[in-house]
């Protein structure tokens, strides 16, 4: 990742200065050339699998030649280096026996005029593009390991687990890797302003890789809250992992230019010289108010400064990602619908599970519609009661959506501390809570995104709880989790 922000200039357009050089056509990549997690053959006009399991292994294999190289070539691979071409002969070679279209783009107007690498995988519409790029140099100061063969050696493993696989694609996959990043984002600046309008609008999301394998490293996503961030999110909310927003790195590698051209992107990083927060060594382990990567841009970013399960994380998000966007059959088909049964409660308590008497018609609180309700506490006493159904949501839709009624009546009086109090979970994840300051007259229609559990069986469970004075009653009605 380049040091710090520069001001966005003009860079020549030339995509006629590619020169392309065209693989023969191995179906599958050569185990003496290529070396990938997958052992068994596949056939070319397989179906598409189950997104495949990165071997971290090979990822560090490819470290490990990087870091080789930068040795042989005064210390590091800085673009227009020497180092910096054996980089690129290296990944270049790889391609080309894996049978990819490969080619090289001079950036002329780069700081170190040398080449973007480009490879394309032969399969899915030539207009529907999903875009992988990493930047292949480092700086002067060291082999630049973390900074980024990292993120170049995931998407070479990527890529020649791709091609063994061999899937049918239902778009068209490209991976970059960059030249001149460290100077100022020159090598994808170049590449995009290469493009016309028209090529540009193929490019359907852009996803960059940049240190993620950062030994203190954090979980960071790019635009994370966006659409084109969904499958990398939904990969590492699947871990557990809580990822945040990539605010270090926003304008600052390679994705920002693709942004700038109104091209959707995201990407993955474990953090560089910033420092990680007391929350986040709690959540994510490591050292609390000590930098992400305590290498960065020093001569120590070597194959010592990789941490390999933030590395193996973010390789295997990324196939994830890549099936999910690219492979026939990679994002299963949203069957939709309704998945909450008896959400009125009109058909007794079948099938939900809840404390004695929550089910109820009883006259002291109207349901919403119909006649029955679910009315949790109201005792002016310290009791806890439950409401709970499990459901399966199923994969590959693009919304999920709970929503449910909720009336609150209480005795309180305060209006600044929550005594009483309504939670609502998804499994052991708590997606709101509600309490005595949020009564009001009548039903309010609440709605939470459940996106996060797409593809799974989980109970959905209210909890009510009590305190032992001033009754407040939580009464829910028309419970809804529709997936669409």
């Amino acid at each position: 990742m380049r040091g710090r922000t520069l001001s966005a200039g003009t860079a020549l357009a030339v995509f006629a200065g590619m020169t392309v050089t065209l693989a023969t056509q191995p179906a599958t990549a050569s185990p003496s050339t290529a070396t990938t997690a997958v052992t068994r053959p596949i056939a070319a006009a397989a179906a598409a699998l189950a997104a495949p399991d990165i071997s971290v292994t090979n990822v560090q294999a490819h470290l490990t030649q990087f870091n080789t190289i930068a040795t042989s070539n005064g210390g590091n691979r800085r673009a227009g280096s020497a180092g910096y071409t054996a980089s690129l002969t290296y990944v270049k070679t790889r391609l080309q026996a894996a049978g990819y279209t490969v080619s090289e783009q001079y950036c002329s107007s780069c700081r170190y005029p040398s080449n973007n690498l480009i490879a394309e995988w032969p399969g899915g519409p030539a207009d529907q593009v999903v875009m992988f790029g990493a930047h292949l140099d480092g700086v002067s100061a060291g082999p630049g390991i973390n900074d980024n063969a990292t993120g170049s050696s995931t998407l070479l493993e990527n890529a020649l687990v791709l091609a063994s696989r061999n899937p049918t694609m239902t778009k068209r996959v490209r991976f970059a890797w960059w030249t001149d990043e460290e100077q100022g984002l020159n090598g994808s600046r170049f590449y995009v302003n290469s493009l016309s309008t028209t090529q540009r609008g193929y490019i359907k999301g852009y996803y960059n890789f940049d240190m993620v394998g950062s030994t203190n490293g954090g979980y960071f996503i790019n635009r994370v809250s966006s659409t084109t961030a969904a499958p990398l999110k939904a990969y590492w909310d699947s871990l557990g992992l809580q990822p945040e927003e990539n605010v270090e790195g926003q304008g600052r590698s390679d994705d920002y230019y693709f942004q700038q051209a109104g091209i959707p992107t995201s990407g993955y990083a474990a953090g560089a010289s910033a420092r990680k927060t007391s929350s986040q060594a709690a959540k994510w382990g490591g050292t609390a108010n000590a930098a992400y990567d305590p290498c960065y841009h020093r001569s120590c970013d070597t194959t010592a400064n990789v941490s390999a399960t933030v590395l193996n994380r973010a390789a295997d998000g990324v196939a994830y990602a890549l099936w999910q966007l690219a492979v026939s059959g990679g994002t299963p088909s949203c069957t939709g619908g309704q998945v909450v049964a008896n959400g009125g409660f009109e058909s007794g308590s079948t099938p939900w599970t809840a404390s004695s008497g929550v089910i109820t018609n009883a006259s002291g609180q109207p349901a919403r519609t119909g006649s029955y309700k679910a009315w949790l506490n109201g005792y002016g006493s310290t009791r806890t009661e439950s409401l709970s159904q499990s459901v399966s949501l199923p994969a590959g839709c693009a919304t999920y959506t709970l929503s449910f009624w909720l009336h609150i009546d209480t005795a309180e009086t305060t209006s600044s501390t929550a005594y009483d109090r309504l939670t609502v979970q998804a499994g052991s994840t708590t997606l709101a809570t509600y309490s005595n300051l949020n009564a009001a007259t009548g039903y309010v229609q609440r709605t939470l995104n459940v996106a996060a559990f797409a593809g799974q069986a989980v109970t959905l469970r209210f909890t009510g709880t009590e305190d032992s004075s001033l009754q407040t009653t939580f009464v829910i009605d028309d419970v809804t989790l529709q997936a669409s």
